[in-house]
């Protein structure tokens, strides 16, 4: 399991959690928004995973696959299918995978055990409805199964969310209850938590332009989240330990800007000061905490991609396609 621990060191200082995999975004546009967007108004099955409640009957019948390069030799995928249930509802059913690329195993005694792929499985199912013409609730069910070399583990999760969304004035506010659950298999005798999560959302036109601003708070079941920053010009001095009310409440925040002159193009870019800072310790970059994308609709296909660089020395591009089979 000691290989293991290397690929989590690459979410750099990202939880205490043993599923931190689950908040990666299989929306390329949330993605694109800087990977946390529960406020999001957008005809696509993938942004369940960022709040339930924005699954609505708006997306006819519609199928979507993703993927992305993920850090190293990981490789993050997935697959959903939704449709419309009556004139106030909807339902959606998916799987998410990620692996962790090869590892090379080992016995206490350095016998060999052969190559190995981590990998983590989830398995999920959403259902939302309208409680009002601008109120809409939603709810989702996963199991993760997980294997790591010859250890398995299982767990249960489920999220709330609620959506307020004003179509004259194209303002959405979101709120959600995120990875509520546990672990119900063990690898071995260490339980690992699920990345509970409280999350708000806000997202709206400005003016009558075709620009628009979100603003996502999330981490919201604590509030102090220090980091360790590194010293570019000694770097034989010790990482220093950063926590202030300021930096702490920015690492709260993931901020979006969005062009969308249609509704079948947009161009997003996304600041998440939390990943910036999470890099502090590894040298970061210019690019880092920022994340840039692009989505455009054809009659009835979809194409999204985006990029972001979420570790200082290894970069990501995510590519969603998805498929109105009926409106």
């Amino acid at each position: 399991m000691a290989a293991i621990g290397g690929v989590s060191s690459l979410s750099a200082q990202e939880s205490t959690s043993g599923y931190s995999f689950l908040n990666i975004p299989s929306s390329s546009h949330a993605y694109a928004l800087g990977g946390v967007n529960t406020a999001l108004i957008d005809s696509d099955v993938m942004l369940v995973d960022q709040n339930p409640a924005l699954l609505g009957p708006e997306i006819g019948m519609q199928a979507a696959v993703s993927y992305m390069h993920y850090l190293g030799s990981g490789n993050f995928g997935g697959a959903k299918f939704g449709m419309y249930a009556g004139e106030h509802g909807a339902w959606s059913a998916g799987i998410r995978y990620l692996n962790y690329g090869s590892f090379d195993g080992y016995l206490s005694d350095g016998t060999s055990t052969g190559s190995f792929t981590p990998a983590d499985f989830v398995f999920e199912g959403s259902y939302s409805h309208d409680i009002t013409s601008r109120l809409r609730g939603g709810v989702s069910y996963r199991m993760i199964y997980s294997t790591y070399e010859r250890y398995t583990a299982f767990a249960m999760a489920v999220d709330l969310g609620i959506n307020y969304y004003n179509e004259e004035k194209d303002l959405s506010f979101s709120a959600v209850l995120t990875n509520m659950g546990g672990q119900v298999k063990r690898f071995h005798d260490e339980y690992n938590r699920l990345p509970f999560d409280i999350r708000l959302g806000y997202m709206q036109t400005i003016g009558n332009s075709p620009f628009q601003i979100s603003i996502n708070a999330w981490n919201l079941t604590k509030w102090r989240l220090p980091y360790y920053s590194h010293d570019k010009n000694d770097p034989d001095k010790n990482l220093e330990k950063k926590a202030n009310f300021f930096s702490d409440l920015f690492r709260h925040l993931v901020f979006g800007l969005q062009y969308a002159p249609t509704e079948k193009f947009y161009i997003g870019l996304g600041y998440n000061y939390k990943t910036r800072t999470d890099m502090s310790a590894y040298q970061r970059n210019f690019l880092s905490g920022f994340s840039l994308g692009a989505g455009i609709r054809v009659k009835s296909f979809g194409v999204g991609l985006s990029y972001a660089m979420p570790h200082k020395s290894a970069s990501t591009l995510m590519l969603n396609l998805n498929w109105n089979i009926f409106e």
